[in-house]
């Protein structure tokens, strides 16, 4: 696009800004099922065991700082700052901002190490440096690593990047061409850089790496341009390879040996990544690993979830598509993996199963266990045993009704019949969305309430398959899609949820679809971000709004809790609107076009209306 076109948009915007089509109903509540008719857990709750909290190894003593977007390997996403209450969270105040100078969808995470807050930005993906020692932090450097262009093509739903992560004096990141960094953090000097995407293919990075076990944990994008997905190990050190795994293909692929010991007896046998597709079809069959990496200090274990199958035309591809939208245990130093649970088996829905898992001990059926906690996009909430791979509860936290239920003997999904789509026909009504319950935005768990807190939507769809054929670097989706508000009307919420009790403990109805992560503090408030550009703190107990600050764009970063040089709390966030949900804002896309955007248009199409594009971080602290 010339200079000139780009000039130009904002006129030639206006007009259609002016006839943006009107969001539709919400689906009828009577459409969808109760938490009490389809979720299942295999024993009774059992509070009185013990107390849910994160092991030590995996969450270590708070020591003010934020190196790494989950706070730490539990991904708890939990500050022991106290500073901040909501008793005074009214007083908080701006420190500072800075511009980012990328008015694109802004989904990172600060990170704050030695005194220095980290930035790296949507593509172009600039890292900035900044000194908080000093009076308004100002720049200690600046790394623009040049992304190759033709990248901004390839990214189905803008071109974000979700931060980076420091550890041993290195600041790591990814760009969207494919490519992981390590800068020196005092200077910004690269210290290595590896090429790892094909963009002929259309693969490209936008998640956050994950450094653990001297190794760098990343995985591709490119589901909807048939990329085969995997995931791979760098040394730290050096970014030279240490392993490579597929998540579609042949057992030596996707290192599946003698350690596999799957919980599920449809997850065993020889190499299912081939038998459960077409022929050569697991070629192009998508299975992406752009969401959360997270590294088990405890057990010494990897998790990681995959996404969706390719195309999404499902009839294109039957069978369960292994090892598509589930998740993976896997060894650190090898990759050999070690068990595998499949969320959606032949994902008919785009039910990607890349979200955050929050690694806990949790009292269930009479003893304390270890488990991880997974939010799928498909709608429900995972409690599973991490050493096994067996589920021990699932429970829709959104409007579901695509299945009747987990089947929790053979972990598989209770189809809904009247939900599931066929090649040619309208099926309308689909709960949840494309874009899942929750999409990659991160919750928090805190020791102190035994809550999780989701931020998450309230979507749901129209769903057309059609036929389509691949070529590479090209979109390979096969689907009309067209989204709509879930019963109620409200497109987003905050729900605090009890993991032992299995159930909602209060929530908070946002107009759009909650995009940011969220983080909880010790003082007992959860600060999380709107499309519309607000910035809250909730009490952490209640739910009760306790501040709220407007920026100059809708959020959709992470944001975070750290002690600065002054000895005081601050809070950080990115604000910057944009990614799949947003699109129609950092498009620009024709607010008219329902199937823009993936269909996600439909359904957010007066976004316009309430914000604009941007690019700032925000640092807040109380007066003192």
């Amino acid at each position: 696009m010339t200079m000139r076109a780009l000039t130009l948009l904002p006129c030639l915007l206006a007009p259609l800004l002016a006839h943006a089509q009107t969001v539709p109903a919400p689906v009828p509540q009577n459409e969808v099922f109760t938490l009490a008719e389809i979720g299942h857990a295999i024993a009774e709750p059992t509070p009185q065991v013990g107390r849910t909290a994160a092991n030590p190894a995996n969450a270590p003593a708070d020591d003010g700082q934020w190196t790494m977007p989950s706070k730490n390997y539990a991904s708890t996403r939990f500050s022991s700052l106290t500073e901040i209450t909501p008793q005074n969270a009214k007083d908080l105040k701006v420190d500072f901002t800075f511009s980012l100078a990328v008015n694109k969808g802004q989904e990172a995470a600060p990170i704050v190490a030695d005194n220095t807050m980290f930035v790296v930005t949507a593509y172009p993906n600039y890292v900035y440096a900044l000194d908080l020692t000093k009076p308004g932090a100002p720049l200690k450097w600046k790394f623009a690593p040049k992304p190759l262009p033709a990248s901004q093509g390839l990214a189905c739903c803008d071109v974000v990047n979700r931060g980076g992560t420091y550890d041993q004096g290195k600041y790591i990141f990814s760009t969207l061409d494919g490519q992981v960094i390590a800068l020196d953090a005092r200077s910004g000097t690269a210290l290595w850089r590896t090429r790892l995407a094909n963009l002929n293919t259309g693969e490209t990075i936008t998640m956050a790496p994950t450094v653990a076990d001297g190794h760098v944990y990343v995985g591709n994008s490119g589901g909807e341009m048939g990329v085969r997905g995997w995931i791979i190990a760098l040394d730290e050190n050096s970014g030279k390879l240490d392993w490579k795994a597929f998540n579609t293909g042949p057992d030596k692929d996707v290192l599946i040996g003698s350690q596999f010991k799957p919980f599920y007896a449809g997850d065993r046998g020889q190499d299912l990544g081939v038998k459960s597709w077409p022929p050569d079809a697991w070629r192009i069959g998508g299975g992406n690993v752009w969401g959360w990496i997270t590294y088990d200090a405890e057990l010494h274990a990897v998790y990681h979830g995959t996404g969706n199958p390719g195309p999404w035309n499902a009839d294109q591809r039957p069978g369960d598509n292994k090892w598509t939208t589930g998740i993976f245990a896997r060894d650190p130093g090898s990759g050999a993996a070690r068990w595998y649970y499949q969320f959606s088996p032949h994902d008919n829905h785009d039910y990607d199963g890349i979200n955050e898992q929050i690694l806990l001990d949790m009292p269930f059926g009479g003893a304390m266990h270890k488990v991880l906690v997974h939010f799928d996009r498909n709608g429900y909430l995972y409690v599973i045993d991490r050493q096994s791979g067996q589920v021990l509860s699932a429970d829709p936290f959104g409007p579901t009704n695509w299945t009747r239920g987990i089947d929790l003997k053979t972990g598989r999904p209770i189809i809904n019949p009247e939900k599931d789509t066929r090649q040619g026909a309208d099926v309308t009504n689909i709960c949840p969305t494309a874009s899942g319950s929750k999409d990659w935005e991160p919750s928090s768990f805190s020791p102190q309430t035994g809550l999780l807190y989701i931020p998450h939507e309230n979507l749901c769809m129209d769903k057309k398959d059609v036929q389509v054929s691949y070529i590479a670097g090209t979109p390979y989706v096969g689907a009309e899609v067209h989204m709509k508000p879930g019963p109620g009307g409200n497109r987003g919420e905050l729900t605090a949820w009890d993991p032992v009790a299995r159930r909602p403990v209060w929530a908070v109805k946002e107009m759009f679809p909650v995009w940011s992560g969220t983080v909880v503090t010790a003082g007992g408030l959860v600060f999380y971000g709107t499309m519309d550009g607000w910035f809250k703190a909730v009490d952490a107990r209640t739910g009760a709004l306790a501040w709220q600050f407007k920026a100059d764009s809708g959020i959709i970063g992470q944001p975070i809790s750290f002690r600065g040089p002054d000895g005081h709390q601050h809070i950080a966030v990115l604000a910057g609107v944009g990614g799949w949900s947003g699109a129609v804002v950092s498009g620009p896309i024709d607010p008219r076009d329902g199937s823009a955007a993936l269909g996600m248009v439909n359904v957010m199409s007066d976004l316009p209306k309430y914000t604009t594009a941007g690019g700032t971080l925000y640092v807040f602290s109380l007066p003192h």
